[in-house]
This record gives structure tokens, C-alpha cells and sequence, in this order.
């Protein structure tokens, strides 16, 4: 018989999840600092726009690694907590002195591909061990983010 965690999910499985869920987590944080770097740094007749715009998405990403690590410690497992992890663990990779917005946004645009991509992987897994909360968690974030890529691609495509 399967040993099963607090929340009714095979043990094995979730420690498989959770390093999915860590996976994005680092990727979520770079990212993050990133887009507070474009937040900070663009320059240009798109100034006020972009500006505020990567103010909205920073908001949004920070929330998700809030709800990425708690949901990494509701499957019994503990969140990467440091910058020196994130940085060996993402695949997106920091972004410094960009401070032109067309720039910045093919980076974001680059980067959202990047978290749907893994997003789904954890999609995949979470269905195949009846993972509920962990769907309900991924679905809505891969949804916004397709969304935002079309702006993204429709703004890139002056």
C-alpha cells in the first residue's frame, strides 16, 4: 500500500510535485526581480505605460511565490527560500541595465513562455496523482499568462 501525505496524496508522487513546484517558485522569483528591474530602469516615450505595466505584472508574480511555497509546504515539502538557490534552479535567467521597454518586453515575453511551459509539466503530474488544489492553483496562472502574451506579441508588433 501507498504511504500517503496529510492531504490524502501518495507521498512519493508529491515529493515529485514538489520539486516541479520548486522549480517554478525559483522561476517565479527571478522573474519577479526582473520585472521590478524593467520597472525601475525603463526609459522612453513608452515610460509612464511600461512603467506601470511592469509595476502591475511585479504585483501579480509576487503573489504567485507567495502561493507557489505555500503550496509546496501544504504537499509536506520546503520551499527554496534563497537567492543563491533560485539562481542555480531557474532556467530564466536575470535580466540587469535594460532599460529600453521594446526590450523589456520581448524578456517578459520570453520568460512567460518559460513559466507556462513548466506550468504545464505540473498540470500533467498534478492530474495523474489527483492532485485538485495544485490544478486549481496552475490553471487560472496559465490562463492570465496566455492572455498577457498576446498583448505582449500585439504591443511588440507595432
Amino acid at each position: 500500500m501507498k504511504a500517503l501525505n496529510l492531504i490524502g496524496l501518495d507521498k512519493e508522487k508529491s515529493k515529485e510535485l514538489v520539486n516541479h513546484l520548486n522549480d517554478l517558485l525559483a522561476n517565479y522569483q527571478i522573474f519577479y526581480q526582473n520585472l521590478r528591474g524593467f520597472h525601475w530602469n525603463v526609459k522612453g516615450s513608452n515610460f509612464f505605460e511600461l512603467h506601470a505595466k511592469f509595476e502591475e505584472y511585479y504585483n501579480d508574480a509576487i503573489e504567485k511565490v507567495d502561493e507557489i511555497a505555500e503550496r509546496v509546504l501544504t504537499l509536506e515539502g520546503t520551499p527554496l527560500h534563497s537567492y543563491s538557490a533560485y539562481m542555480k534552479q531557474a532556467e530564466i535567467k536575470e535580466v540587469t541595465e535594460v532599460s529600453d521597454g521594446n526590450r523589456c518586453v520581448k524578456e517578459i515575453v520570453g520568460n512567460l513562455g518559460i513559466l507556462i511551459r513548466k506550468e504545464r509539466e505540473i498540470l500533467a503530474l498534478a492530474a495523474e496523482i489527483g492532485d485538485d488544489g495544485t490544478q486549481d492553483m496552475i490553471n487560472p496562472y496559465i490562463s492570465e499568462q496566455e492572455k498577457n502574451l498576446w498583448m505582449l506579441r500585439a504591443y511588440l508588433s507595432e
